[in-house]
């Protein structure tokens, strides 16, 4: 019950700051936080040190909860990112991290082409199939899951800690995009064939095809995500 509660409190605490219902330098004060929530002090508490943990928030002594700018926010936090895609930051949260993925993901391919266990390029090859089954009888959940275990596997067998961190971030995205109807109702066979290539060229220990095939995901992705954003953000 607490845990839900914590949750709870954070979910609607953070989504009004993200949302810029709560503005940057706003104070907040536990006991009217405590009131408006209907919930005990300890539950507050631990709601704050989560949402000062994500850079949204400080406790300033004998004054009270400080609302963050968003340069103080962890952007790659995959809750901050989510509540993004729900409010009105969601043009500029998709464009970012599809820029992002653009700029690592190709990268990542030709490293996995290097580095990669045969037992990642294994389960990548196997990944790759089962998407074409899912995303060939429509089943947008299944063909999600395996999307998302598909790069994660790409930047995990980069070899690349920096990039294997950014696979919460790249699930996020990806979950969004599915949430915001921004995904076909089948996926393009192109699409299908391109995984399938990616995953190939990483088993067979091919860099510059494995490349080449993400980056052509890639910009499919863009070509697809842009008009989302540019509606978005008025343009």
């Amino acid at each position: 019950m607490m845990a839900s509660l914590h949750t709870r409190v954070t979910d609607d605490v953070g989504r009004s700051i993200v949302d810029g219902t709560v503005p940057a330098g706003t104070i907040l004060l536990s006991d009217e936080i405590e009131r408006r929530q209907g919930v005990s002090r300890s539950v507050i508490r631990e709601a704050i040190r989560v949402l000062g943990s994500m850079g949204l928030v400080e406790s300033v002594k004998r004054v009270g909860i400080r609302v963050l700018p968003p340069e103080s926010w962890n952007a790659y936090d995959p809750t901050i990112i989510r509540w993004r895609l729900l409010g009105p930051g969601k043009g500029e949260q998709l464009r970012s991290l599809t820029e992002l993925r653009s700029a690592v993901e190709p990268m990542a391919a030709e490293l996995a082409a290097r580095h990669a266990a045969p037992a990642v390029s294994a389960e990548l090859v196997a990944v790759a199939e089962l998407m074409r089954s899912a995303g060939d009888s429509g089943d947008l959940s299944q063909f999600l899951q395996l999307d998302i275990r598909f790069h994660r596997l790409v930047l995990q067998g980069s070899g690349n800690q920096m990039f294997a961190k950014l696979d919460e971030p790249v699930a996020a995205v990806l979950s969004g995009r599915t949430d915001l109807g921004l995904m076909p109702d089948r996926p393009h066979e192109n699409t299908l064939q391109l995984h399938a290539d990616v995953a190939e060229a990483i088993a067979a220990g091919e860099p510059g095809a494995a490349r080449v095939a993400m980056e052509l995901i890639m910009r499919r992705t863009y070509a697809e995500v842009q008009p989302s954003w540019s509606r978005a953000s008025g343009q």
